[in-house]
C-alpha cells in the first residue's frame, strides 16, 4: 500500500468506541467530569476555625455544584458565613468550634447532561486532649503480686506517644519484669519493696499539636511478706514471695482474632505476670516465622511490617517460670480494601442505536459490594427499560440520546469504598476540526515537526493529508493519532508550503489547512576554544552562531559554567560580561574553572558547543614538613608533601627559616630546590632556635607558605668562615684603612665573638702584626706612602677559631703626584682640533693609582680683534696612561696656551710648561639674513647680513642663482658671481628672465674657503596694489636685546595683534618694511607690558585701542602710496621725473615718521616662541620711547609665502635646506614676492 493511501485514513472503527480516558473538547456538549477533589480524612486540630473542601469539575454547560453531609443534603447553618460556591465547587466551613462540622461530605457536579460525585470525603475534628480530673486511690499490693497501673490517654491527632515518669520527670525504669504496653498501661509481672512509691505518673504527648498531658499521680504501695510464726524477732527476716505459675496481664483469654489490611503493620503483644518473672517465646503454628519479624520490648512484642497475605496465620505466645507456662494464640488474617482489578471503567461515546457494556471488575477481602447509579440516583435492573445489571456489568440494549449520562460503579467492603464516574455520550455528529484553519507551523532544518488536525465525530472520522492538493509521499512523512496528527522526520526546505487536512464520517466532512515554514537550523560556526589563563587575568571565550534570520527576535545566547546558567548582570561589580559573541570573565580565579557551554537557542531549536577553561594560579602550600637530622643537629633534611600546582608546573621550592634569638618573627630564605624535589638539606648556624616553612612557585608566581615546623635548636660552634670583601684604603698618605663585611649575627655560631687582624708589609717584613678587635674597621698609622702591605682577618668565638684564612694584598695611602710631564709637542690637526704629545711622568712620582692626565688650555684672544684678551679656560681629562691625545672643541683664527699635568686619587700634580701655538682661518658659517625685493621686472635686489661668525677675514661672498622651471621642478640654467668686498651687503642682478622663479643661494668666503649657503627664492614680476598682500612685519625687541620678529601685518586691517610678551617687561616696538638693514621703520616705540589684570587688559583695550589702530592705518596707507608711485614711474608715467628708487623709499619713510603718534598704551600679552625669531641688533639708533598696545583681531597673514628650496627641483620630496628652513612643493598659484623663513638674525623684504 502506498504512502498516500496509508495517509489516506479509511478506519473502520466498531460503532462504541470504549475511550481510555476520553477527553471530549469542551466545544461539545457533554455531561460533567470531576476532575480534582480534596481526598479525605481531613483532619481539624482544635485551633482551626476555617476549612476548605476542594471540588473542581469540567463539562458543557458548565456545571453547577452541591453537596451532602452523611447522606443528606447539606447547607450551611449560617450561609453567610459558611457557604458553598455553586460553581467553582468550593466549601468554605468557618466556626469557633469545628466539632459540628465532623461527618462524612460527597460533592456533586450537574448540568442538564447528568451528574458526577466524588467519593465521601470525611472530616474529623479533635478537641485539645486531657485526662479526666479523678482521685485516684492507693493501688495496694503485696510483694510478688502482679500490678497493673492503667493510663487510658485522651484520643487525639496522631501519633500519639505515652510516657510514664515520676513528678520530677525521671523515667520509670522498665526491664524484664515491668514495661508498658501498646495500650499504654503499665504492667508488673511481680511486686517488690522498690516498686512502692507516691508518684507514678502517665504522660501523652501530640507531636503534631505540640501537646503533652499528664495524668493524676497514683500511689503504690507493696506490703513487706511476714512469716507464718510472725515473731517480732524475725518480722525484719526478708521473706521471699511464694513461686507463682505465670499468666498473662495482657491479652485476656486463650485466643485473640487480629484482623490487619495488607500493608499494615502487626504488632503482637503477651504481657506475662508470675513469679520468678517469666520470659516470653513466639511462634508460628505449622510454619516457619518470617525473617521479617521483629521482636521488642523484651521478647514481648512482635512486629512484623507491611503484612502481606503469606504473613497470615495462627501465632502463639508462651510465658514461661520454673513453675510453669502460660500460652495464647493469635489468628492473623489479613484483609484487602475494595481495588479495581486493572482501571476504573471508561467514559464512552457511541453511536445511536448500539449496545453500551459498562463493566466494574473489582477485588477485595471480604469481596466487595457494588453499587449502580445514574447521574448520582441508584438504579436497578429495568430490563423493561433497556436497561440490564448483571453484578458488575450494566448493559444498555438499543441506546438512545437520551441514554446519556454519567454513571457511577460504588464498590464497597467493611474497610473502604472506590468510586467510578463513567461519561456514557450517545450521539451522531459530524467531524468538527478542532485545530484553528491556517495555523503556522514553523520548524528547522533536519528536526522533526508534527501538524495537528484534531477532529471531533461520532462515528470517528477517516482522515487523509495532502500537500499542495498533491498526495503526500516519502516514508518521512507518519500518521498519528487516527490521522490527527502528521509527522515529518528530518524536515528540508522544500517541505515548506500548505498542507490540508480532510475529515469525514457518515455525518459529513471538514477540513482545515497548515502552513509550514521550514527555516535554517541554527549553528555554532566558531564553538569555544578549550583555554588556559592565569589567575587575576581576563579569561575570554568566542561562540560565534548563524541561525535564520526571522528568527532574530527569539535568538539568545546562554552560557552555562558547569551545567548551571551564569548569571549576566550590567552591575559593575560583575565579573562576567558578555560582548557579542564573547563571554569575559574578568579577575578570574580557581573558582572559574570548569567546562563552559555556550548555547546558540531559538524559539525552534538550539546549538551548543563546550570548552574548557582551565586557571593557572600560584600554587597551594606544601603540607606534612617533617624535619629530620642527618649527621648532627646542623645538618638536617626537611620533607614535605607538595600541594597542588593549579595547572601551572612548580619550578622551583623555597625553604624559609626563622630565629627567635636576633630577629625573632622575621621569615629569611634560606634555600631553593627544584619543583621535582620535595626534600631539601639544610646546613645550619650554630646557637639558634630554628623554624621552617616551605612556599611553591610556578609560572604564575609564589603561592602561600606552609605552616612552620616545630622549634629545632643547634648547639654552638665555632665561626664556620672568616670575613670577606677585604677593603684596603688610605685616606691619608701615611695611614691604611681595613674594612671587612662582618660576619652576621647568625653566622658568629656562639657567644664570644671577635676578630684578629693580621698585617705585614709585603716583602719587607716576614712576621705579621697582630690585633684583636670586635669592629669591622681597623685603622694602620705611620705607613709609608703607597706601600704593598699583606694582610689576612680571622674570625673566633668562644668555641674556637674559623679556618685559616687566605691573605689579601692592599696599599698604604696616596699623596699628590710630584713631577710634571715634559717635552710637550702640539699639532694642529685643522682649525679646531689638536693633537697633543708629551713624556710621561716616571711612576715613583704619581705617589698613588694613576688616574691618567688633565690637557688644559686658554683662548688667549681671536686674530680677528688681537686687542681684545678673552682668557676663556678649557680642560679634557684623559684616564689611563698615555703620552698623547686629541683635544676637540677649538675656535678658528685663535690664540691659545696649553698646558699638562698627572692626576690621581690623591690630586692633580705639577702642570707643564705652556704651549703657545695658533689656530688656521676656517671658512664662515651661514650668512644670518638673505632678502630679496625686485627692482623691475626683469631685475632683483638681494640685501644679506654679515655671517655670526666669520671664523677668518672674510674675502667676500660666492653667489649662485637658478632659474627654476615649476612645472618640471628641475632648474634651467644657473649662474654664480663673486663678490668682493667683506662690507658688501647688497647685489642688484639684472637681466633675468620676467615673470620667472630664482632660487639665490649666498656663501661667505675666507681665505680657507666658502661657508655653507644660504637660500632665497623669489618672482621676477610687479606685485599687485592689492591690500591684502602687501606684506609688511612688526619686530619687538625685549630688554635683553633680542628682536623678535611677528607674521606678515595684514594690510587689509587697521591693527595688528603681537601677542606671547611677558608681563612686566620693556619692550622696543617697530612697524617696518622689509628692507631691515636700511633701519626703514614706519613706526618705532617702547612699551612696558603690565601684569596679567584681567580688568586692567579690559580697560586698556577699550581706552587705547583706537588710537594704535589709527596709527598702524596711516602707516601702511603711506607705505601703499609710495609703492604705487615707484610702480607708476618705473612703468614711465607723469613721475618720470621723479628721484631714484632709494631716495624716493627714504623720503617716504621720513614722511611716514613725521606721522607717527607718541600716545601709548601699557597692556600686551604674552609673546609666543612660534611666532618671533630671535635676532641681534645691537647697531640699532635708540628709539623713542613709548609703548604700543596689542589688538585684537584677525591674525591671520595676509601675504602669500612659498619657501621653496633647491632639492624640490631634484626628486620632488619635502625635506630641509642647509640653513634648516623648511622645503615646501611648487604648486600652479603665482605669487607676487616671496619672504625666507627667519633663521637668527633676519630680514623680511616689503
Amino acid at each position: 500500500m502506498s504512502l498516500a493511501e496509508s495517509l489516506s485514513l479509511r478506519l473502520l472503527l466498531a460503532l462504541t468506541t470504549m475511550a481510555s480516558g476520553l477527553n471530549i473538547p469542551l466545544e461539545v456538549e457533554q455531561p460533567p467530569t470531576i476532575i480534582t477533589y480534596t481526598s479525605g480524612p481531613i483532619i481539624v486540630l482544635h485551633f482551626d476555625t476555617t476549612i476548605t473542601v476542594k471540588c473542581k469539575a469540567r463539562g458543557n454547560p458548565p456545571p453547577e455544584y452541591r453537596w451532602e453531609k452523611d447522606g443528606q443534603a447539606f447547607v450551611p447553618p449560617n450561609f453567610n458565613r459558611f457557604k458553598a460556591n455553586h460553581t467553582k465547587g468550593l466549601l468554605v466551613l468557618q466556626s469557633e468550634d469545628m466539632s459540628k462540622f465532623q461527618g462524612k461530605y460527597r460533592c456533586y457536579a450537574s448540568n442538564k447532561l447528568g451528574t458526577a460525585m466524588t467519593n465521601e470525603i470525611e472530616i474529623k475534628a479533635f478537641s485539645i486532649p486531657k485526662f479526666p480530673k479523678e482521685t485516684l486511690n492507693p493501688i495496694v499490693v503485696s510483694e510478688g503480686e502482679p500490678i497493673t497501673l492503667k493510663c487510658n490517654p485522651p484520643e487525639g491527632v496522631a501519633p500519639r506517644l505515652i510516657y510514664w515518669m515520676t513528678v520530677d520527670l525521671q523515667h520509670i525504669e522498665q526491664d524484664e519484669r515491668v514495661s508498658m504496653g501498646t495500650d499504654g498501661n503499665l504492667y508488673f509481672s511481680n511486686a517488690i519493696q522498690n516498686d512502692s512509691r507516691q508518684d507514678y505518673g502517665c504522660f501523652a504527648a501530640f507531636n503534631r499539636i505540640r501537646t503533652i498531658v499528664q495524668k493524676t499521680a497514683m500511689a503504690v504501695v507493696v506490703k513487706r511478706l511476714r512469716p507464718a510464726d510472725d515473731s517480732s524477732e524475725s518480722s525484719h527476716t526478708p521473706v521471699a514471695p511464694p513461686a507463682r505459675i505465670p499468666s498473662l496481664l495482657l491479652p485476656s483469654g486463650v485466643q485473640t482474632e487480629k484482623v490487619l489490611l495488607k500493608g499494615e503493620d502487626l504488632q503482637l503483644e503477651c504481657i506475662p505476670e508470675g513469679f520468678p518473672t517469666p520470659s516470653v517465646k513466639w511462634i508460628k503454628m505449622g510454619e516457619v516465622m518470617s525473617p521479617r519479624v521483629k521482636f521488642n520490648n523484651y521478647n514481648k512484642l512482635l512486629s512484623l511490617s507491611a503484612v502481606e497475605e503469606s504473613d497470615e496465620g495462627k501465632y502463639m505466645c508462651t510465658a514461661e517460670n520454673s513453675v510453669g507456662k502460660a500460652v495464647h494464640y493469635f489468628d492473623v488474617i489479613v484483609e484487602e480494601p475494595p481495588k479495581w482489578l486493572t482501571e476504573p471503567p471508561q467514559s464512552q461515546l457511541t453511536v445511536i442505536g448500539s449496545d453500551v457494556h459498562i463493566k466494574c471488575s473489582v477485588s477485595g477481602k471480604p469481596q466487595p459490594a457494588i453499587t449502580w447509579r445514574r447521574n448520582g440516583v441508584m438504579f436497578r435492573d429495568d430490563p423493561d427499560n433497556r436497561m440490564q445489571v448483571f453484578d458488575d456489568t450494566v448493559t444498555l440494549l438499543n441506546a438512545k440520546a437520551e441514554d446519556s449520562g454519567v454513571y457511577q460503579c460504588e464498590a464497597s467492603n467493611r474497610h473502604g469504598t472506590i468510586l467510578a464516574n463513567v461519561n456514557i455520550m450517545i450521539m451522531n455528529m459530524a467531524p468538527l476540526i478542532l485545530t484553528e484553519n491556517n495555523q503556522e507551523y514553523a520548524v528547522v532544518v533536519g528536526k522533526e515537526i508534527t501538524m495537528n488536525c484534531s477532529v471531533f465525530s461520532s462515528p470517528p472520522s477517516s482522515i487523509s493529508w495532502t500537500k499542495d492538493e498533491n498526495a503526500i509521499e516519502g516514508e518521512r512523512f507518519l500518521a498519528f493519532e487516527s490521522g490527527q496528527s502528521l509527522r515529518i522526520i528530518n524536515a528540508e526546505k522544500g517541505d515548506s508550503g500548505k498542507y490540508t487536512c480532510v475529515a469525514s464520517n457518515m455525518e459529513g466532512s471538514s477540513t482545515v489547512t497548515a502552513v509550514l515554514d521550514v527555516k535554517d537550523a541554527t549553528k555554532i560556526v566558531s564553538p569555544p576554544q578549550n583555554t588556559q589563563v592565569d589567575s587575576g587575568k581576563l579569561a575570554k571565550l568566542m561562540c560565534e552562531t548563524e541561525y535564520d534570520a526571522s528568527l532574530q527576535d527569539t535568538f539568545e545566547l546562554v552560557w552555562r559554567k558547569d551545567n548551571k546558567e551564569i548569571p549576566l548582570s550590567s552591575d559593575k561589580h560583575s565579573r562576567y560580561s558578555v560582548k557579542g559573541a564573547m563571554l569575559e570573565i574578568m579577575n578570574v580565579n580557581l573558582s572559574d574553572q570548569g567546562r563552559y557551554t555556550c548555547t546558540a537557542r531559538t524559539s525552534l531549536d538550539e546549538d551548543s558547543a563546550t570548552a574548557v577553561l582551565t586557571v593557572r594560579d600560584v600554587p597551594d602550600a606544601p603540607i606534612k614538613l617533617e624535619l629530620s637530622e642527618l649527621d648532627s643537629p646542623r645538618n638536617v633534611v626537611l620533607s614535605w608533601i607538595p600541594g597542588s600546582d593549579h595547572n601551572s608546573t612548580v619550578t622551583e621550592f623555597v625553604v624559609e627559616y626563622e630565629e627567635n634569638r636576633w630577629e625573632p618573627g622575621r621569615w629569611k630564605e634560606l634555600q631553593r630546590v627544584t619543583g621535582n624535589q620535595a626534600t631539601a638539606e639544610l646546613k645550619l648556624y650554630g646557637n639558634l632556635n630554628y623554624q621552617f616553612r616551605v612556599y611553591a612557585v610556578n609560572a604564575i608566581g609564589p603561592g602561600p607558605p606552609s605552616e612552620p615546623t616545630e622549634r629545632h635548636k643547634t648547639p654552638p660552634a665555632a665561626p664556620d668562615r672568616n670575613p670577606e670583601n677585604i677593603k684596603i684604603q688610605g685616606h691619608h698618605p701615611h695611614q691604611m684603612e681595613i674594612s671587612w663585611e662582618p660576619l652576621s649575627p647568625l653566622e658568629r655560631n656562639g657567644p664570644g665573638f671577635e676578630y684578629k687582624v693580621k698585617y705585614r708589609q709585603l716583602g719587607v717584613e716576614d712576621n705579621f702584626t697582630e690585633h684583636m678587635v670586635n669592629r669591622s674597621v681597623f685603622l694602620v698609622n705611620n705607613t709609608p706612602t703607597f706601600v704593598p702591605y699583606e694582610i689576612k682577618i680571622l674570625s673566633r668565638n668562644s668555641y674556637g677559631w674559623g679556618p685559616e684564612p687566605k691573605p689579601v694584598t692592599g696599599y698604604s695611602g696616596e699623596d699628590v703626584p710630584t713631577a710634571a710631564p715634559r717635552d710637550i709637542a702640539v699639532e694642529v690637526i685643522n682649525t679646531t682640533v689638536l693633537r697633543v704629545s708629551w713624556t710621561p711622568v716616571p711612576p715613583a712620582t704619581v705617589r698613588g693609582r694613576l688616574g691618567g692626565y688633565n690637557v688644559h688650555w686658554v683662548r688667549r684672544r681671536s686674530l680677528l680683534n688681537p686687542d681684545k684678551i678673552l682668557d676663556l679656560s678649557h680642560s679634557m681629562s684623559f684616564s689611563g696612561n698615555r703620552s698623547h691625545v686629541i683635544v676637540p672643541g677649538l675656535e678658528p683664527f685663535s690664540e691659545y696656551k696649553l698646558t699638562v699635568y698627572v692626576f690621581n686619587k690623591k690630586g692633580n700634580g705639577p702642570k707643564s710648561d705652556p704651549v703657545t701655538f695658533n689656530t688656521p682661518e676656517g671658512v664662515p658659517e651661514q650668512v644670518t639674513v638673505l632678502t630679496s625685493s625686485i627692482i623691475q621686472k626683469d631685475s632683483v635686489r638681494l640685501e644679506w647680513a654679515q655671517p655670526s661668525k666669520s671664523n677668518g677675514i672674510l674675502s667676500g661672498y660666492l653667489l649662485q642663482y637658478h632659474l627654476i622651471n615649476e612645472t618640471a621642478l628641475e632648474v634651467i640654467d644657473s649662474k654664480e658671481i663673486n663678490i668682493t668686498g667683506a662690507d658688501t651687503n647688497h647685489w642688484t642682478l639684472q637681466g633675468l628672465n620676467g615673470d620667472s622663479l630664482y632660487r639665490f643661494d649666498l656663501r661667505a668666503c675666507t681665505r680657507a674657503g666658502c661657508g655653507p649657503p644660504k637660500a632665497e627664492e623669489s618672482r621676477t614680476d610687479f606685485p599687485e596694489l592689492d591690500l591684502s598682500q602687501t606684506p609688511a612685519v612688526a619686530p619687538a625687541q625685549s630688554s635683553d636685546g633680542n628682536w623678535r620678529i611677528s607674521e606678515a601685518v595684514n594690510a587689509s586691517q587697521s591693527f595688528h595683534i603681537i601677542d606671547g610678551l611677558e608681563p612686566k617687561t620693556v619692550y622696543t616696538v617697530r612697524l617696518m618694511a622689509k628692507r631691515l638693514l636700511d633701519n626703514a621703520s614706519i613706526f618705532e616705540d617702547v612699551i612696558e607690558t603690565r601684569t596679567k589684570d584681567p580688568e586692567s587688559l579690559k580697560g586698556s583695550f577699550s581706552t587705547h585701542g583706537w588710537m594704535i589702530g589709527t596709527m598702524c592705518a596711516v602707516a601702511l596707507l603711506t607705505l601703499v602710496v609710495v609703492i604705487a608711485c615707484f610702480l607708476r614711474k618705473n612703468k614711465g608715467g607723469k613721475y618720470a621725473g621723479t628721484p631714484s628708487p632709494q631716495r624716493q623709499e627714504k623720503l617716504a619713510m621720513e614722511k611716514v615718521k613725521e606721522k607717527e603718534d607718541p600716545h601709548s598704551d601699557t597692556a600686551s600679552q604674552k609673546m609666543n616662541d612660534d611666532t618671533f625669531c630671535d635676532y641681534s641688533d645691537s647697531d640699532e639708533k635708540p628709539l623713542k620711547s613709548g609703548s604700543l598696545c596689542s589688538l585684537k583681531g584677525d591674525d591671520a597673514a595676509g601675504d602669500s609665502v612659498s619657501r621653496y628650496t633647491l632639492g624640490d627641483y631634484a626628486d620632488g620630496g619635502r625635506e630641509f635646506n642647509e640653513d634648516g628652513s623648511f622645503i615646501g612643493e611648487y604648486s600652479g598659484h603665482r605669487h607676487r614676492g616671496s619672504v625666507s623663513e627667519p633663521n637668527g638674525p633676519s630680514l623680511v623684504n616689503v
